[in-house]
């Protein structure tokens, strides 16, 4: 069976494959890579955007998160995480530190996302996104997120399903233990 990658379409940001007999897609910018930022504020709530997803064609509840080295070609992950943060939520980070990598739909694409933390909080803005954007932050007390998050979906909104991996290491470190 062939291995090779064959291009069948090809626009500004995804790139549809065949390679053998299966299909898949690829990010044509960045590093093919996406960061999801796990924050929760001096206050003790974690954070949340809201935004309107057009591939779904609804309103997601989301932990920030965007893609590295779309915009900057030298991006880390670290740089990707902060900016993202200061964006979206308008709270700006003094530690970031990278949890886990792994890919986001290995079935379907070779985009991998890293799960990163957010420490020692500063308000420095509103948030709401870049132009174009048009994001909602949500503050949400980190004991009653859970509740939040179901009365949310229970109002029409699309939950992202990497929020539970997200809260889940709001309370623990990636090899299950507690965060100190």
């Amino acid at each position: 069976m062939s291995h090779l990658k064959h291009t069948l379409y090809e626009g500004d940001w995804l790139r549809l494959v065949r390679i053998g007999h299966w299909e898949s897609c690829e990010r044509t910018h960045g590093q093919g890579m996406a960061v999801i930022v796990i924050a929760v504020t001096p206050a003790d709530e974690v954070l949340f955007v809201e935004q309107h997803r057009i591939p779904l064609g609804a309103r997601t509840i989301e932990m920030p998160a965007g893609l590295v080295g779309d915009d900057h070609a030298q991006d880390t992950l670290i740089d990707a995480a902060r900016r993202e943060l200061i964006e979206e939520t308008g709270w700006s980070p003094g530690k970031v530190d990278v949890l886990l990598i792994g890919p986001t739909s290995s079935g379907m694409s070779n985009e991998r996302i890293a799960f990163v933390r957010a420490r020692d909080l500063t308000r420095v803005g509103a948030g709401g996104g870049v132009a174009g954007e048009d994001i909602t932050v949500h503050a949400v007390p980190r004991q009653q997120a859970p509740a939040w998050l179901m009365q949310k979906q229970a109002e029409g909104f699309e939950l992202d399903l990497k929020l539970w991996a997200g809260l889940w290491m709001v309370e623990r470190n990636p090899d299950g233990s507690a965060v100190v």
